[in-house]
């Protein structure tokens, strides 16, 4: 995850450091904007979170957050939904490990889901962001910097948040031996609750819904590593928190109405 998540997080942010994130999504704004009614800037940290993976979404809502290129409210918003495990990761490592002979019904669990709750909270709680007020409020800070001034930035900043993602996977992945330390055995069923990578290696394909059903949660590293990416912001990784098991219970009833209507091919 570390070496593949690096250039991402380098190039994006350069672009925000230039601005240059409402060029990035002009091809899919036309889609975003009638179905989330966001800026472009806002659409940008949609796609970033959706295609690039965990934590970039995380970082990206950060990013333009304190760079004020969205609101609080969008940030808010936005940080609720956008933070999840990558496609590429999910595709190419979780669904083979689990021995899924489907795909499309995994994929709308893992991001329909995620989009659809999205949707509900842009039309109920967070109704009142509107494209006028984010483009007024927010300021647009000129790039004062040469190029490789803020290649530099990008490339430090970066670094910073790989070694925090690398140290948390670590250290979660060590909480997962202290069973086995003093019970004398490993409970495999709580591995990816701590640390998701690791965890489902641990696991392999013994509990392939309990898998899917933690993977919108992220698990507790992915947790702490949100909250290192948010940290110099005032969001608040306990709503976050909360989204999270939100959308682990909303991919529950997923999965149940799949099983009481498509019981055929259900899981497989």
């Amino acid at each position: 995850m570390i070496p593949t998540l690096l250039p991402f997080m380098i190039i994006s942010g350069i672009m925000i450091r230039l601005q240059l994130t409402e060029s990035f999504t002009s091809l899919a704004y036309p889609v975003i904007r009638p179905l989330f009614h966001v800026s472009r800037n806002a659409a940008y940290a949609i796609l970033m979170g959706y295609l690039c993976g965990f934590p970039m979404g995380a970082k990206t809502i950060a990013d333009l957050y304190s760079r004020n290129m969205i609101t609080r409210r969008e940030a808010e918003f936005l940080l609720a939904f956008c933070n999840n495990i990558g496609p590429v990761y999910f595709i190419g490592f979780v669904i083979p490990l689990l021995q899924r002979q489907l795909l499309v019904p995994y994929l709308i669990g893992m991001y329909g889901i995620p989009l659809l709750y999205g949707l509900i909270l842009r039309y109920t709680f967070y109704r009142d962001i509107s494209i006028k007020s984010t483009l007024s409020e927010s300021v647009k800070i000129a790039p004062n910097s040469s190029l490789l001034t803020v290649i530099d930035e990008s490339i430090i900043s970066s670094i910073q948040s790989i070694l925090s993602l690398g140290g948390y996977m670590i250290l979660f992945n060590l909480l997962n031996l202290l069973p086995h330390v003093f019970l004398g055995k490993q409970p495999l069923i709580l591995a990816p609750l701590f640390e998701i990578s690791g965890g489902l290696n641990l696991l392999q394909h013994h509990a392939p819904l309990y898998t899917l059903l933690l993977l919108p949660f992220g698990g507790l590293s992915c947790i702490a590593q949100t909250n290192s990416c948010i940290k110099n912001t005032d969001l608040s990784i306990a709503d976050y928190t909360f989204h999270k098991i939100l959308l682990l219970f909303l991919t529950a009833l997923y999965y149940l109405l799949w099983f009481c209507f498509f019981r055929a091919s259900f899981m497989r």
